[in-house]
């Protein structure tokens, strides 16, 4: 089974969850090649703490940046040259979940775009995208940045309230699958979360 990446349509759209989720529901490992901001909770181990995980299957970051901005613009904050060449998934046994930062087109570099870091490792791609307004536009925009670089998306998990008309648009529009949706959790918890993903998504769907 090839790596799956996890994306997003913008920061904070809840993709660190949904990762957690599809971490745990494949039995996979993590990795989260650039990490940005320090000063809270990590990615990483959010998703330790929300699939269960045993840290050992949440692998290393390639690069942990202290400054909570874009990984180029905190880089050279923090005075670290990321060498894009260098982000090579490593090579594990079973299923692994990668998370890009931010959005498709945040800046690693000031000549490489994540989505470009994409492109090089030829993976195919989960786009979660939020439920509420303006979610339309930016995932539309973000399956088309996508098809411009022929990266395939597995197809676009949405977390938030349902909106289906705004979901039904995306997937007339965009021909491209609706994976599910996560809800929003108060309180978020591992067994919520896992029990929300089952009823949800089909694991198949992220596989084939």
């Amino acid at each position: 089974m090839r790596p799956i990446v996890v994306t997003g349509t913008d920061t904070g759209v809840g993709k660190t969850v949904f990762a957690a989720a599809l971490t745990r529901a494949l039995g996979a490992r993590y990795w989260k090649p650039v990490q940005a901001g320090l000063d809270e909770a990590t990615d990483s181990a959010s998703v330790v703490a929300l699939a269960g995980l045993s840290p050992e299957r949440v692998l290393p970051e390639a690069y942990r940046l202290k400054t909570p901005a874009s990984p180029h613009v905190a880089a050279e904050i923090d005075g670290v040259a990321i060498d894009v060449d260098s982000l090579t998934p490593p090579d594990v046994d079973g299923p692994l979940v990668i998370e890009g930062a931010g959005g498709l087109l945040v800046p690693l570099t000031r000549s490489v775009l994540t989505i470009d870091l994409f492109a090089r490792w030829g993976f195919p791609v989960v786009l979660v995208a939020r439920t509420g307004l303006g979610t339309i536009n930016h995932t539309l925009l973000s399956l088309e940045a996508l098809r411009a670089r022929g990266i395939t998306a597995l197809g676009v998990a949405f977390v938030g309230d349902d909106h289906p008309d705004s979901i039904a648009t995306i997937a007339a529009f965009s021909g491209e699958k609706v994976l599910g949706r996560l809800p929003r959790f108060d309180p978020l918890t591992p067994e919520a979360l896992a029990e929300a993903f089952a009823a949800a998504f089909d694991v198949k769907d992220l596989t084939s």
